[in-house]
């Protein structure tokens, strides 16, 4: 069932999205510290932000922003929060949110539609192959909208294959929750063990933190080599901590659709200006109906493309494109201006590696360095050659390489209170 909202035209869901705005401004205006100092320093009279338009009056939210002043955003007092949650942390400290009641209601309410979205019923159960623990939003989020959708559902949480199929093979899940990486490490386990991967219950992977195709849609490296294995219907998520909301494929395949009673979205440039159609921009977002810790034109880092036209499903959203890249993790190296994600698509294509990360630091002349270090059986001059060669052909540069133990790669990728894998390290 798609929310009707969904299904109006891009002026009705604006409409909709301007009559949130008032009582959301007086709300923070009111409760939130940071907001209210905010207008109070830029001379900015709420009352008269009526439109979509006119809340670009208010200066962007910043990451920076939270860190720093992390407590003057919250608009609770303590007995009304329920859960706390934090960020991961990836390119800073990692930001507390509080949850109300309400928040975890709306928290169910987009996990639900986006499932919904993934062509998902109360008739699936669903593999949880990712933690409820360790302040990690995502896995609660998982399992309450799969209440709120009425599907079943096991908590296995992240790693060891060997549990993974053994509830597969006891429970019969239609579905799973996984970051896309760990498939291929399943189906190597199941390849292993003599386990007839291709024909178990499961039909579908909702994959979440890592991304599944290019920019015009098509598979990435990672998706061509799940599907090349295993022909199971993949669909990408892109979501965040600080939006409590999720941007989901549905049967298309043509990107992340947007919940517009959820979010306000906006794309901007280095400027804070808005991009074109066809421009990659900043994904910056007003969160609608939060509670605990509501933001205004939070600037997300994260850079992509946003298309408006109709979408096959009969939804009407924007759809985000998958993501190019953050704009702090943007290297120049050698003249070339790179992103990881160009980097882990050239990784998961070749054969005999293992596991990876990437770390990028400064050098003796003040440019960016990018070693690459990385966890195989084969190690020889002439892969290294063979892995450098591929990076040549498609980004013409080749990063630095080192060749190190499969278990020691997976250590760093997995410290101990990692609650997923962490494969970009910025050591600039």
């Amino acid at each position: 069932m798609i929310p009707e909202i969904e299904t109006k035209p891009l002026a009705e869901q604006k409409k909709y999205q301007e009559g949130q705005l008032p009582s959301m401004l007086e709300y923070v205006n009111t409760h939130s510290k940071f907001y209210s100092d905010l207008f109070k320093k830029n001379n900015i009279d709420t009352s008269k932000i009526k439109t979509l338009e006119d809340l670009r009056q208010i200066p962007v939210t910043s990451k920076d922003d939270i860190q720093q002043r992390n407590n003057d955003f919250i608009c609770v007092p303590k007995n009304k929060i329920i859960d706390y949650i934090t960020t991961s942390g990836t390119l800073g400290d990692p930001v507390l949110f509080p949850m109300t009641n309400k928040d975890l209601d709306r928290l169910a309410y987009n996990e639900c539609i986006s499932f919904q979205c993934a062509d998902s019923t109360s008739d699936d159960v669903f593999q949880l192959m990712t933690t409820l623990d360790k302040r990690f939003m995502a896995g609660l989020a998982y399992f309450l909208g799969i209440r709120k959708l009425g599907a079943g559902l096991v908590r296995v949480g992240g790693g060891i294959p060997e549990l993974q199929w053994d509830t597969i093979k006891r429970i019969h899940p239609t579905a799973c929750v996984t970051v896309p990486s760990f498939l291929l490490k399943l189906i190597e386990y199941a390849e292993a063990n003599a386990i007839d991967y291709k024909n178990t219950s499961i039909i579908k992977a909702i994959c979440i933190g890592e991304s599944l195709r290019n920019q015009d849609f098509t598979l990435n490296t990672l998706g061509q080599r799940i599907q090349e294995k295993w022909n199971i219907k993949l669909y990408s998520t892109y979501a965040s901590t600080e939006m409590s909301a999720a941007f989901s494929d549905c049967s298309a395949g043509l990107g992340g659709h947007h919940h517009p009673e959820l979010v306000i979205v906006e794309f901007l440039d280095e400027e804070n200006k808005l991009v074109k159609e066809g421009e990659a921009g900043e994904v910056t977002i007003t969160t609608l109906g939060v509670e605990g810790m509501p933001l205004l034109r939070f600037k997300t880092g994260d850079l992509c493309y946003h298309y408006k036209e109709e979408c096959s499903c009969g939804r009407k959203t924007i759809r985000l494109g998958p993501i190019v890249g953050r704009r702090k993790q943007m290297i120049k190296y050698k003249g070339t201006t790179l992103y990881p994600p160009a980097l882990y698509d050239i990784l998961n294509n070749i054969e005999g590696i293992k596991n990876y990360v990437v770390e990028v630091y400064t050098n003796e002349i003040g440019t960016d360095e990018i070693l690459i270090r990385i966890g195989c059986d084969n190690i020889s001059e002439h892969f290294e050659k063979d892995i450098k060669d591929h990076f040549r052909a498609k980004l013409r540069v080749a990063p630095q390489i080192k060749f190190e133990e499969v278990e020691t790669i997976n250590k760093i990728q997995f410290p101990e209170l990692s609650r997923k894998p962490t494969v970009f390290f910025d050591k600039r």
